[in-house]
């Protein structure tokens, strides 16, 4: 049974479905003002740096192929997303590039871009549907199960085997939340490591990760490590960690990167962080729709490398982590 504010949140969505559903679509044609190929990339939260290293990347890879491409961020709102992709629909653009707030989003936005004929790429988090082109995303749960190993091995290394993990998760109704947490457990099950605690982000502020860090450690007098299934907030969990002097028997570790890490973690001050390669995936959800758009065939799921990195293998890797990972291109440097 639904609860009430699904419940609800489905009503908005058949509601606004009902509405949009009654534009024709070849009407809505007549809006193009350019002779250039327009896409839209609808992406859940452009303030939090993966996203927008995965929009530039989209952004470089539309004007190579031609294309005049518009981002629209939805801040982690639904009824902004939702917003956001009447109006793209509405402007009749020739394709949309989209990363849902929620895999359970997606698939109404999935609905709208069909009836108006626009092709859709997802580029990351997953859809509770298959009515798109290609899904372009990382391979997560391989990707956390290899980071539950180097945590597992550091413990162990520590003679930690016995402490327990912490999880601070982005949400888990995304797909790509299940499969990180699905693959990290996996390893950790291996080396009969337990997970005591799961808090799932909602806000993916500061002072959430902090006080759900400072709680995972109050409550659990044997934790030696958490996992942060995001990167932007690790300060608010080293914070946590420091104020309860607990920085020399807590380890921390990330999924994501940020360009700190690349000092972090051969200092052993986060242990390693799974890292996506944001900029490389929007480069593919443009070129993958760009060959859809030219009648040409595509790959319906497409799942990226994740680079599970630690000291012992940063340097090896820092080429395609400034890259792929956190965009930061020659002209950038």
């Amino acid at each position: 049974m639904l609860s009430w504010n699904r419940l609800n949140f489905t009503l908005l969505l058949n509601s606004l479905l009902f509405i949009l559903l009654s534009f024709q679509p070849a009407q809505a044609n007549t809006d193009k003002t350019s002779s250039d190929p327009k896409l839209a990339y609808i992406v859940s939260d452009t303030r939090i740096p993966f996203w927008d290293i995965m929009a530039r990347g989209a952004k470089q890879a539309a004007e190579s192929l031609g294309y005049e491409l518009e981002i629209y961020s939805s801040n982690n709102l639904a009824k902004l997303e939702l917003k956001n992709t009447t109006q793209v629909i509405k402007q009749s653009v020739d394709g949309i590039i989209l990363s849902p707030t929620t895999s359970f989003a997606a698939s109404t936005i999935l609905k709208l871009a069909n009836k108006a004929s626009i092709p859709v790429v997802i580029a990351d988090i997953g859809a509770d549907s298959v009515q798109y082109v290609s899904y372009i995303g990382s391979d997560n749960e391989t990707g956390a199960y290899k980071l539950g190993q180097i945590l597992a091995q550091k413990m162990k290394a520590k003679n930690w085997q016995n402490g327990s993990v912490g999880t601070i998760a982005i949400p888990q109704k995304r797909a790509n939340g299940q499969a990180r947490t699905a693959g990290f457990l996996r390893a950790l099950d291996e080396h009969q490591i337990k997970n005591v605690a799961l808090k799932q982000q909602v806000t993916f502020s500061y002072q959430e990760t902090y006080d759900y860090a400072k709680q995972m450690i109050q409550k659990h007098p044997n934790l030696r490590a958490i996992w942060l299934q995001g990167s932007n907030r690790y300060q608010a969990a080293l914070d946590a960690i420091s104020d309860a002097n607990k920085t020399d028997d807590i380890l921390l570790i990330c999924f994501d990167a940020e360009p700190e890490f690349l000092e972090l973690i051969p200092q052993q001050i986060i242990v390693g962080s799974a890292m996506q390669q944001p900029y490389l995936i929007g480069e593919k959800a443009v070129t993958a729709l760009d060959r859809h758009l030219n009648g040409k065939s595509v790959q319906k799921i497409q799942k990226l490398p994740v680079l599970a990195v630690s000291a012992d293998n940063i340097q090896q890797k820092h080429p395609i982590i400034k890259r792929n990972v956190l965009g930061i291109t020659p002209k950038e440097e």
